[in-house]
């Protein structure tokens, strides 16, 4: 049961870093590629408001909380499986906990644009550039990655 609840707790760890880095990350490509810093959190929102959340420009409860906190259920979902892979192979530098983040966010992408129906992808693609898609699943790898490091350090100071 120890090792089931460091899982967990390193899941919430990594999941969090790894959701506060993609969505920063997903606010300045939108910034970038003139659109509002909220549009693709508010896009997330999708699932239960239909295509047309991406188009909301301003923060709402309906679809900037419902966005975030659907994010932040995937950045956990994600972190789950690479957490649990960590238990099992633990002790990792930063390059092996990288190279680990990056497979899973490869995973991810592929997950949520080819495997998933379009209601449950992420909605990006109707606010964001491929590129900027692209380079926010980067942006996952390196959250995981991060996250991952720091629950590791954590664990060794238990």
């Amino acid at each position: 049961m120890n090792g089931l609840l460091n899982v967990g707790l390193s899941t919430a760890v990594t999941g969090t870093v790894a959701s506060f880095v993609t969505a920063a990350i997903l606010a300045l490509l939108a910034k970038a590629e003139g659109k509002s810093a909220l549009q693709p959190t508010n896009a997330t929102s999708h699932w239960l408001h239909g295509g047309k959340a991406g188009a909301v420009r301003k923060a709402d409860l309906a679809h900037t909380a419902v966005g975030f906190g659907t994010h932040h259920a995937s950045a956990m979902f994600w972190a789950a499986p690479f957490e649990a892979w960590l238990a099992r192979n633990p002790q990792r530098s930063p390059l092996p906990m990288l190279r680990d983040a990056s497979a899973v966010a490869m995973i991810a992408a592929v997950v949520d644009y080819l495997v998933v129906p379009k209601r449950l992808t992420p909605g990006w693609e109707t606010v964001l550039s491929k590129r900027s898609i692209a380079a926010t699943y980067v942006a996952l790898a390196l959250g995981l990655a991060a996250g991952g490091l720091i629950a590791q350090a954590m664990r060794k100071t238990d």
